[in-house]
């Protein structure tokens, strides 16, 4: 089957950083396995990281987590999938990945793809939509309908996670979210998605936020977290909570001690990495949010659709999200 991978790591602009492949197609499923084929995938900054820093071993390594298709085979314990289904996940970090034309996934991490969207549209979904849901209602522990009264600081609004994280609150919360951006088409970005006030997070948020009287209890901060780290630490109330979800440098979580405030970290591969008892949740959340999208309460984030996936088109993907200055999501279709 036709696939995108690469044998070494190279920077994105190297021509054999991604590389069109030819390999052989996925055995019949086992298990709680389906065999997808993917008609649609998105890029997230973990593709990239493991693009730049995990030399593969054994053979060409396949990326992609985010995937939308169609199930065309299902193992002999599944209970949920029947082949012709459409269906969108995000995968695991242990596993060949999606950037090909056929992949084996375990169902209990695959939700049913919205009827509202497109494949390309519902791919740009799973991974950010997991993030955020976990961060918000397992790790920072806010119950549907909760936080009345409370305020959430979303740190970098206007990503892929972040997009998420605004709209999951807006809809299942009655928090006040504000969210950080730092150019007019950002700000308006989170504006749209539900976010009820913006501030610069090239300014002083701390004092941004003290402006609005607004003095969050809970931060999500999905970048730049070491670069931000003393202002979430002057901003957080007393007694609140933190999650974060990457560590690109070194952060000083003894700052937190005087106002006893909570961290936590969220990765979103936890559940299906270690094979959790409860990792059915991940197909539950995201049936959740297709509900929700078919609703109408939450849009898809995709704004680059690049088109058909080929190595260059995938290079051209990688180097978007590197830029760290994309709104919402980029995807491809087809390969």
């Amino acid at each position: 089957m036709k696939a995108v991978g690469f044998t070494k790591c190279h920077p994105v602009d190297h021509p054999e950083a991604l590389l069109d492949l030819d390999i052989p197609a996925p055995a019949a499923p086992e298990g709680h396995d389906i065999l997808v084929e993917v008609r649609a995938v998105s890029v997230n900054p973990v593709d990239t990281k493991r693009r730049r820093s995990e030399e593969p071993q054994g053979g060409p390594r396949i990326l992609g987590f985010d995937a939308a298709g169609v199930v065309r085979a299902v193992g002999p314990a599944c209970t949920l999938f029947v082949p012709g289904q459409e269906v969108f996940y995000a995968g695991v970090v242990n596993r060949p990945g999606s950037n090909a034309e056929l992949q084996l996934v375990d169902e209990r991490i695959v939700g049913r793809k919205p009827r509202a969207l497109s494949f390309a549209e519902a791919a740009a979904l799973p991974l950010t939509s997991i993030t955020a849901w976990e961060g918000l209602h397992d790790r920072l522990a806010i119950s549907e309908g909760g936080g009345a009264g409370e305020a959430l600081l979303v740190i970098g609004g206007a990503g892929g996670v972040g997009s998420m994280v605004t709209q999951v609150a807006r809809q299942r919360t009655a928090l006040t979210i504000v969210a950080t951006a730092s150019r007019p088409e950002t700000a308006d970005w989170c504006r749209g998605l539900g976010a009820h006030h913006v501030v610069d997070h090239k300014g002083d948020i701390a004092a941004q936020l003290k402006a609005l009287g607004v003095r969050p209890r809970y931060v999500f901060s999905t970048s730049t977290t070491a670069r931000n780290w003393d202002q979430i630490v002057a901003s957080v109330a007393p007694q609140g909570a933190i999650v974060l979800i990457e560590s690109q440098a070194p952060i000083d979580a003894r700052q937190l001690m005087p106002k006893s405030v909570s961290l936590h970290w969220e990765l979103m591969f936890t559940r299906p990495m270690f094979g959790t008892p409860d990792m059915i949740e991940q197909h539950r959340l995201l049936d959740a949010l297709a509900d929700l999208v078919d609703h109408g309460r939450i849009r898809h984030t995709m704004t680059r659709n690049l088109g058909r996936m080929t190595a260059a088109r995938l290079r051209e993907a990688h180097a978007l999200v590197e830029s760290g200055t994309m709104i919402g999501k980029v995807v491809l279709e087809g390969i």
